[in-house]
C-alpha cells in the first residue's frame, strides 16, 4: 500500500476532533488504539483524545512521515504547501478530502498521495 502504513511512522491528522461523530475523531482513535504514533492537528483544540494538539504542521518539532487529511478539499489544498516546506513526502486524503487540484499538487511536488481509500480499512489489509 505505497509504504504509507507503517507503525514506525508518525501520522499527523489534519482535522483531528474530539467530536465522536466526526471522522477526525474516529481516525485518531482507530490509529492510536492500533499502536500508531499520532499527532492531532486542529487549530481550535489544545488536546484531542488526550494527545497534545497542534494548530499547524509547522509547530510540530518531530519528524512527520504521513499527513492524513480529514478536512474539506479546499482546506487540503491550502495546507499541502506546508508539507513541501516541512519535507513531508506522504499524504493520505481520506474520502471527501481530496480534489483533482490537491492530487495534482502532490504529483507535481513529489508527494506520494493516497486517495479514494480509508486508512482505517487499508491498515487492516
Amino acid at each position: 500500500m505505497m509504504n504509507i502504513i507503517n507503525k514506525k511512522f508518525t501520522y499527523a491528522v489534519i482535522g483531528a476532533s474530539n467530536n465522536i461523530k466526526k471522522y477526525g475523531y474516529k481516525i485518531v482513535k482507530d490509529l492510536v488504539q492500533s499502536g500508531f504514533n499520532v499527532v492531532p492537528i486542529n487549530p481550535h483544540e489544545q488536546q484531542v483524545q488526550n494527545l497534545q494538539a497542534y494548530q499547524t504542521i509547522k509547530q510540530i518539532n518531530k519528524k512527520i512521515d504521513v499527513v492524513v487529511f480529514v478536512v474539506p478539499p479546499k482546506v487540503t489544498t491550502k495546507i499541502l504547501p506546508q508539507l513541501k516546506e516541512q519535507n513531508i513526502t506522504k499524504a493520505w486524503m481520506q474520502p471527501g478530502s481530496e480534489s483533482e487540484e490537491a492530487i495534482k499538487y502532490c504529483e507535481e511536488n513529489e508527494i506520494k498521495c493516497m486517495h479514494d481509500a480509508c486508512i482505517m480499512i487499508e491498515r487492516l489489509k
